[in-house]
């Protein structure tokens, strides 16, 4: 019996992606024609029609979503099976793909990248800036190696690795109550107007359960980056909490009241994660110890 080979499995999930032959068959690098022979020749070695084609494009049928999850399994497989080999036979060479979360990367990176490039000058670093979200979808789809998030976070297929702690700042413009405080606790923030970054940023979670805050309701002003909200505070709109990795790195406006919080202190964990199959691990670990020491 004849088995289906990685090409046809590859030219299904790239039909599953686009929804289309044309887009498939572009991303495949090959014509239209090659692309639906080799899916009919599928077919027939599966023994059932795995794709419907109408007006509005290609449409899986429940046979063919089954075969396409499968292959992206098998395809997934096979890339491991690469890292792997090449990571026991010469690791720490090559393309190493590393996400990390907005929150954390203009403040973190420029001092871990040159201490990676020094320790490892055979590791080519591609990074990618990106919400949380997005990045552990990288990760599932083969995309990234690992990421830079804030931790905890849970996600099935995904191991992570605890680095430091990052603790939470208050923030506020110098004629707010609580920048006059003499002792300020977490608890001082009920009630009032937190400044927060929009939807999707882990850090927004994170500042909400760490003060034990109700979720704002829809008349909240949100920031899109912590340079923005840091000038939202400087303008008057309320106080917020920044890491201190960001408030080392000088993003304050001048004139800013920035100081730490009363015991216990309130922060996030920073972390690194990857998929369960990697088969980068011995990277993995060796830029865990890089990142830990930055």
């Amino acid at each position: 019996m004849s088995q289906p080979t990685l090409r046809q499995l590859s030219f299904l999930t790239a039909i599953a992606e686009h929804g289309s032959f044309v887009a498939a068959a572009e991303q495949a690098l090959v014509t239209q024609p090659s692309l639906s022979a080799a899916i009919k020749e599928l077919e027939a070695i599966l023994g059932t029609k795995l794709i419907e084609r109408g007006r509005s494009g290609a449409t899986l049928t429940p046979a063919g979503e089954i075969a396409a999850a499968r292959a992206r399994a098998i395809l997934s497989a096979v890339d491991e099976l690469g890292e792997a080999v090449q990571g026991a036979a010469e690791p720490l060479t090559g393309p190493f793909r590393l996400g990390v979360i907005p929150t954390i990367a203009p403040f973190f990176l420029p001092k871990v990248l040159p201490r990676a490039k020094e320790a490892f000058p055979k590791l080519k670093l591609y990074l990618r800036e990106d919400l949380t979200g997005r990045l552990i979808d990288g990760l599932r789809a083969h995309t990234l190696d690992a990421a830079l998030i804030a931790l905890p976070y849970e996600a099935q297929g995904i191991d992570t690795m605890p680095l430091f702690d990052d603790e939470f700042l208050f923030v506020g413009p110098p004629d707010h109550p609580l920048s006059k405080k003499a002792d300020l606790s977490a608890a001082d923030l009920e009630g009032e107007p937190v400044l927060l970054l929009e939807d999707g940023h882990c850090l927004r979670d994170h500042a909400i359960g760490v003060c034990g805050m109700t979720r704002p309701g829809q008349e909240e002003v949100r920031a899109t980056s912590l340079f923005t909200l840091v000038q939202m505070a400087a303008g008057g709109l309320g106080i917020s909490l920044l890491p201190r990795i960001a408030a080392d790195a000088g993003i304050a406006a001048d004139g800013l009241v920035v100081r730490a919080f009363t015991p216990p202190v309130i922060g996030r964990q920073i972390g690194l994660a990857w998929r369960r199959s990697s088969g980068r691990l011995i990277e993995i670990k060796a830029l865990s110890g890089i990142l830990k020491s930055a």
